[in-house]
């Protein structure tokens, strides 16, 4: 793949990362230690008493009122240790600190009374949680290597509120990723991030599904805030190799697999950290490679120069060969030269590379140098796992254009603490992501053939040809971030920031068509006899014509700011955070006056009937946050959240067409609208935690939000009747739900269960659900319907057993099914009903997943690990699509004419809807040794 991550700016950014670490600085995403330290028998405070991190610079001491409070801690999970001169020293031991949250530390001394005594507790999860206003997950890196999961996206689709991606019920497009504090979305459709972390990098993982505070911005429904992992004094490091394969016995679906073959799939990686300088400049670097071949299969029954015509060979006067066939008393041609190979068809392949430089100068700074790349390559087609799968290209898989995806981040991260109350971050970031969808890069490239293979199908399938479809989009964003945190004192604390985006937004589609596309082909011309093959000799390709509708070649630059204010109230009972936060976007862009000639299309005798083209207006936002959380007795605490939640819509709904042409057919086309206001959720939470005993903690939360003016196709007609879609804000959802949590640790043993009940409706699946019922000549949806993702029930817990050389991890997942809607067969009355979209629901799908290792010690701090990763242990087999005509998978009612015309001389006419990529992935293992130091 090409590198196109421009040298000029690594080597600036890299120049200014030296001079600032001169100077002094400071930087993570961090959390906060507070407390009280009082004396034992008479509850009086103590002033003066020493409260230290232990491992770190980092400490404070007691006031007036025996208060203290540590900002800035990077989360983790410290011991503290608090002393006074004549009383007993008190450690307190696994004290979790996570992102943007604080956690109370309290302490009563007792005066000494042997010298070197010492008092030793635990934590209580009580003081992790009584500043929790709304639904937060933090999932430390400790308890993300128990889990059965490969990747970070595991982790996050575990969590209760969560289903297939749509965090409580909103759209995809509506989750905003950070690492480091800095945003990663993938602006152009907005619905992944741009970098995929490994979880070994990971410090800390929060995942917000409920409201979130002003600082958060561009998204609706949840936030990802990864914060990654900094080296420290001793090295440590890990290279591991794993081979995995799809073992099942649904192998009369899943075709082609083989027992024994454990290279299927081969996973890669290898970690490093340490320092450079012992206290003041470490590093970590993670590498890691995946050549995953899937488990469906294609057969290579036709190359993609074969041709096929199922006509009456006779009536197009073509030449009997030794490729004709015959079928149902009449012969008809075929060629099939592809050798019967089975092929994979979901296959994908990926590699990342991370690294970071950490400087501490001094105590109160440090700098952090953040790079991480990622590659990746899929096949393309709908499917819920892995790669997608495209069943029409079965029988010829060598047809089917692959995803490209090439992203690099780099940032520089900057924070320094001026004082014990008082730091602010800086932040520095180039973000350019690549993707892409073709065959071949090059548009022209010789190995694409003429499209007259591509023209027939034989047995339902592609019998030659190739998706000649050219796509590459470029996202770039270049941003500055500074956010402030004033600790004013122990009970405010007033954060303020604003960040700044510049973006490059290019669209480079290439689709390409043979040089003589207008002229008629000529079968009976094309025949070789001495190839025994037909020969098109139109396979000079070009690309279409710079002024056609097709190519949408276009480069915009719009900015972003954003601005917020916050403040943290921390009482004894009482925690309260409220703020505001203020965003404007400019699309940089123009837009036509007259939709109904938005081209200037055609002759007029009246001014009034062109178009102007405009400079399109900045959007301006204000997003008021509340929320409050308040302790109940001893262990238990009641939060309320209620917030306005603004996002812009993905860059495509602004800029497609952007040159607004209008072709001759209507629903030909849908334009980009960059007048198109933000979308906007209002949201409202309310939810109790409650310690029933130590070690077992109960959650409650409860939660409606109200989605206005979301992106949805409204269809405009142009003065000579053409129809087409212009994106604006119509759509309207609303989502109510119920989460439970169960978390129990007993010893070694650690059990976590989330439960999740939820009602999401609204008009429309997705932006263009309403512009294509028209096309099809169906009414707009006049009532709230259940969407797409509207699984009812969702549930899954986990239970892990660990020990220093062993642990084992499983996990049973749950879900009711998504809707579907039903498509009677002609011959049904209820064929002659308008019926609604998403009336009916799918099977429920099950999963059981198992993890384990066992370390075998070697020499000092190193060890040999064997490992045992099992995805769907019991081989469920999980219909995830599914025929309206039956609500199963691979089973669809026929009607009689199907059958009496379908033609054939391979399959049978029930082979092209028994797909195989409508269930989920088959059961699979894998093996792994690894080599730990």
């Amino acid at each position: 793949m090409v590198t196109y991550f421009k040298p000029k700016i690594l080597i600036s950014v890299f120049f200014v990362f030296l001079l600032i670490s001169i100077n002094v600085i400071f930087a993570q995403t961090t959390g906060k230690i507070v407390g009280n330290v009082s004396e034992a028998k008479t509850n009086d405070p103590l002033i003066g008493a020493n409260v230290i991190i232990e491992g770190t610079y980092m400490g404070a001491a007691t006031d007036v009122s025996g208060d203290y409070y540590i900002i800035n801690v990077p989360p983790g999970t410290y011991n503290v240790k608090i002393q006074m001169m004549g009383y007993q020293p008190y450690l307190v031991q696994k004290v979790v600190v996570s992102v943007n949250r604080s956690t109370t530390v309290n302490a009563k001394l007792s005066q000494a009374v042997l010298e070197g005594e010492e008092v030793i507790v635990t934590a209580e999860k009580i003081s992790i949680k009584k500043d929790q206003t709304s639904s937060i997950k933090n999932v430390s890196a400790d308890q993300i290597a128990l889990l059965p999961v490969e990747n970070v996206d595991q982790v996050i689709e575990m969590q209760a509120g969560i289903v297939g991606g749509h965090f409580r019920g909103g759209r995809l497009s509506e989750v905003s990723y950070l690492i480091d504090g800095i945003q990663v979305d993938e602006a152009f459709n907005s619905e992944s991030s741009t970098i995929e972390l490994e979880k070994e990098v990971v410090q800390d993982l929060e995942v917000i599904t409920g409201t979130f505070n002003a600082e958060y911005g561009r998204a609706m429904s949840g936030i990802v805030n990864m914060v990654t992992k900094d080296g420290g004094n001793q090295f440590h490091g890990s290279a591991h190799a794993n081979l995995g394969n799809y073992v099942t016995s649904n192998d009369h679906i899943f075709q082609g697999l083989k027992y024994g073959d454990f290279g299927r799939k081969q996973d890669y990686k290898f970690q490093l950290e340490g320092p450079i300088l012992k206290d003041h400049l470490f590093f970590i670097t993670n590498v890691r490679y995946v050549n995953d071949q899937g488990y469906l299969n294609g057969i290579r029954r036709f190359d993609v120069g074969n041709y096929s015509n199922y006509q009456d060979p006779d009536a197009i006067g073509l030449q009997i060969s030794p490729w004709d066939i015959e079928v149902k008393d009449k012969r008809y041609y075929s060629e099939h030269t592809g050798g019967e190979e089975y092929i994979p068809m979901n296959n994908n392949s990926s590699l990342s590379i991370f690294g970071k430089l950490t400087m501490k100068p001094f105590q109160n700074l440090k700098t952090a140098l953040l790079f991480s790349r990622n590659e990746r390559e899929e096949s393309v087609g709908i499917n819920r796992e892995g790669g997608g799968y495209n069943h029409y290209y079965k029988y010829n898989p060598d047809g089917v254009s692959r995803n490209h995806f090439e992203s690099n981040l780099f940032t520089l991260n900057i924070n320094h603490l001026l004082s014990k109350k008082l730091f602010y971050v800086l932040i520095f970031s180039a973000n350019q992501s690549k993707f892409g969808r073709y065959l071949y890069e090059d548009p022209l490239d010789s190995r694409y053939v003429s499209d007259a293979y591509s023209q027939t199908r034989a047995g339902g399938f592609s019998s030659g040809g190739m998706d000649k479809n050219h796509l590459i989009q470029f996202t770039d964003q270049y941003s500055g971030k500074f956010d402030l945190t004033w600790q004013v004192n122990k009970n405010h604390s007033l954060k303020s920031g604003m960040q700044y985006i510049q973006y490059r937004v290019e669209n480079r589609p290439s689709p390409i068509r043979d040089t003589e596309w207008e002229e008629p082909v000529i079968i009976s011309d094309s025949y070789d006899p001495e190839k025994e093959r037909m020969v098109f000799n139109r396979d000079q390709q070009e690309m279409y014509p710079d002024a056609s509708i097709e190519m949408d070649t276009y480069v915009k630059k719009p900015i972003d700011f954003s601005w917020y204010m916050q403040d943290k109230m921390e009482f004894d009972k009482l925690v309260l955070n409220y703020g505001v936060r203020f965003d404007y976007f400019d699309p940089k862009t123009k837009y036509p006056t007259n939709r109904r000639n938005p081209a200037n299309q055609g002759t007029y005798s009246d001014s009034s009937f062109y178009s102007d083209y405009l400079d399109a207006d900045a959007k301006m936002q204000w997003s008021p946050r509340i929320g409050l959380s308040y302790t109940l007795g001893r262990a238990a605490v009641l939060h309320f959240s209620y917030g306005h939640f603004f996002q812009i819509p993905p860059f495509y709904a602004l800029y497609n067409n952007y040159r607004f042409m209008i072709p001759l057919n209507n629903f030909g086309t849908e334009h980009g609208n960059p007048q198109i206001n933000p979308q906007k959720t209002v949201k409202y939470e309310m939810g109790l935690w409650q310690e029933l005993f130590p070690g077992l903690s109960f959650e409650l939360s409860v939660y409606y939000s109200d989605v206005h003016d979301l992106l949805t196709a409204v269809v405009h007609t142009t003065y000579n009747e053409i129809q087409y879609a212009l994106y604006s804000n119509k759509d309207y959802a609303n989502t109510k739900g119920l989460e439970v949590i169960l978390n129990w640790i007993y010893g070694n043993i650690s059990t976590n269960f989330n439960y999740t009940l939820q009602y999401t409706r609204g008009n429309a699946d997705n932006p263009k659900s309403t512009y294509n019922r028209l096309a099809q000549n169906q009414d707009p949806i006049p009532v709230l319907i259940p969407l797409s993702w509207d699984q009812r029930h969702t549930a899954s817990i986990n239970v892990a057993y660990s020990t220093p050389n062993f642990s084992v991890s499983s996990t049973y997942s749950y879900n009711s099914g998504f809707p579907y809607t039903i498509s009677p067969v002609q011959d049904s009355r209820l064929a002659r009903q308008n019926v609604l979209p998403n009336n009916s629901v799918r099977p429920a799908n099950t999963r059981f997943d198992l993890q384990g290792h066992y370390d075998i010690p070697l020499s000092k701090g190193t060890k040999f690990r064997l490992f045992l990763y099992v995805k769907n242990l019991f081989d469920s087999l999980n219909e995830m699509e599914v025929y309206g005509s039956t609500g199963r998978a691979y089973t669809k009612i026929l009607e009689n004419v199907a059958e009496q015309t379908f033609i054939s001389d391979y399959n049978t006419v029930y082979d092209q809807y028994q797909n195989p990529g409508m269930f989920s992935a088959p059961r699979e293992i894998k093996l792994g040794i690894g080599y730990i130091f």
